[in-house]
């Protein structure tokens, strides 16, 4: 074979090539209408907007440091991400073949045949190609097209636990600093339970008080001691879970953190649309990938019903001397084209796209329900921010309420000039209104990370400095 002829069947195969992947029969692909509402309720935010959540990277959102030295170590160690990062890895392996497949495998080779009649020995060397697929009704194309989407999908996927593992990092880092401050509460109620232990004890072993006060005392005072043997557990388990999160033990040299209501977090998001806002959130991303694969998955099961052209090809030298390899004359070739036309296949290829329009379906319904579980998380998020605030400030104002109230009752009851059970009632009442406090406290910078994570922050790399 001459290597014009040889050039021209290799430009003619790349021509057909070309030519395959020119046909998709997937249908178009349309987003789906977002099916929530036009607007988030109690999305009108006070004061100046900053930035959106997807523009702020966590590292900027953040203003405590051993917080965010907390959240780093956490996506260096963390098994969940990962994975999902190691996904990431094969889903663009399983891409990279299926788009090598839209191109010919070309081998190049040399062999040597030894035979006992006429010609003993002989040499040849060649190039081939082996069962290319000739896309003409783009079935390669939309396989090639569902991997891109798998692939585009785990990177989404990567970035939506990289944002739920920071939340998760937060809102447990939140908890233990708000367990923390019940665990002092409950020691400083403690103590001044045991103060009023012994002041109630010395009056009835003196006769000043009857029994059922010091019983009442005593009483008090163990509920304070099993309160504190709980905070204590509750912080130890807050640490143990934190462990888990940073996929190793909390280290000891942390940097110095911030209080509980110091936080410095941004307290007004601006919510922006709906349709444009979660959009941008990573599970929606992914939940429309795998809708786009789905679709892509259509057209690979239409072509099936098409003919299916496959070309077998090979050319180069014989001889029956090494040195005569490349003489004129030694040329040889071979081009074997076969096509494969389905017939009867019992409805096998109908069932195949009966079943990717099913699982289309399944796809549009599964990215539906994630728009609707994004916009129901944002809307959560917007209403703790909208009475969050007052409910710490009215907690806060029935605690000053209380611990004025104790104050005076304790002053009374030392004077003789109320009863011990006024005295009880006002510990009691305090005791509660001050972890009420902190409870809301806590709840207050968790919401803030919950409307930031909502509203797809938390995945964006730091910006370069």
């Amino acid at each position: 074979m001459s290597k014009r002829r040889l050039m021209n069947t290799a430009v003619a195969t790349a021509a057909l090539a070309f030519l395959g992947a020119c046909t998709s029969m997937a249908p178009k692909y349309e987003r789906p209408a977002a099916p929530v509402a036009a607007a988030f309720p109690d999305a009108a935010a006070s004061g100046v907007p900053s930035a959106p959540a997807t523009d702020i990277d966590w590292q900027a959102y953040f203003a405590d440091a051993r917080l965010k030295q907390l959240i780093d170590i956490a996506l260096k160690n963390n098994r969940d991400l990962r994975v999902a990062v190691l996904n990431i890895e094969a889903a663009r392996a399983t891409y990279q073949i299926r788009r090598a497949d839209l191109f010919p495998t070309v081998n190049v080779g040399m062999n040597l045949q030894r035979q006992n009649y006429d010609v003993k020995e002989l040499y040849t060397v060649g190039a081939s190609v082996s069962g290319y697929e000739l896309d003409l009704w783009g079935r390669v194309r939309s396989l090639s097209d569902v991997a891109l989407a798998n692939y585009l999908g785990t990177e989404e996927a990567r970035k939506s636990v990289q944002m739920s593992l920071i939340s998760q990092v937060a809102q447990l880092y939140y908890t233990m600093l708000g367990d923390e401050a019940a665990l002092k509460v409950t020691r400083e109620t403690l103590t001044t339970r045991e103060d009023s232990f012994k002041l109630t004890k010395l009056k009835f072993d003196n006769g000043a008080a009857s029994e059922l006060d010091f019983r009442q005392s005593e009483s008090l005072l163990e509920n304070a001691r099993a309160s504190h043997a709980l905070q204590t557990r509750l912080r130890a388990q807050d640490e143990n879970a934190l462990a888990l999160l940073l996929g190793q033990g909390v280290p000891s040299d942390l940097p110095g953190g911030l209080e509980l209501t110091g936080q410095g977090l941004v307290a007004e998001l601006p919510a922006g649309v709906p349709s444009e806002v979660l959009a941008r959130r990573p599970d929606v991303r992914q939940a429309e990938q795998q809708l786009i694969a789905a679709n892509a998955n259509i057209g690979a099961a239409r072509a099936a019903f098409f003919p299916r052209i496959t070309l077998t090809a090979n050319g180069g030298t014989a001889s029956t001397e090494l040195s005569g390899l490349f003489k004129s004359g030694t040329g040889v070739w071979s081009f074997t084209p076969s096509i494969t036309l389905p017939i009867f296949d019992a409805g096998r290829n109908q069932a195949n796209l009966d079943v990717a329009k099913v699982n289309r379906e399944i796809a549009v319904a599964q990215y539906e329900k994630a728009i609707q579980t994004a916009f129901r998380e944002v809307a959560d998020a917007l209403a703790g921010r909208a009475n969050l605030d007052e409910q710490a400030r009215a907690t806060a104002a029935a605690t000053a309420s209380e611990e004025a109230r104790f104050k005076l009752a304790d002053l009374r009851y030392r004077n003789g000039a109320s009863s011990y059970l006024d005295v009880l009632d006002a510990q009691r009442s305090l005791y509660t209104a001050q972890l009420a406090l902190v409870q809301v406290q806590t709840a207050q910078v968790q919401n803030r990370v919950a409307l930031y994570k909502a509203l797809g922050g938390g995945w964006t790399e730091p910006k370069a400095q």
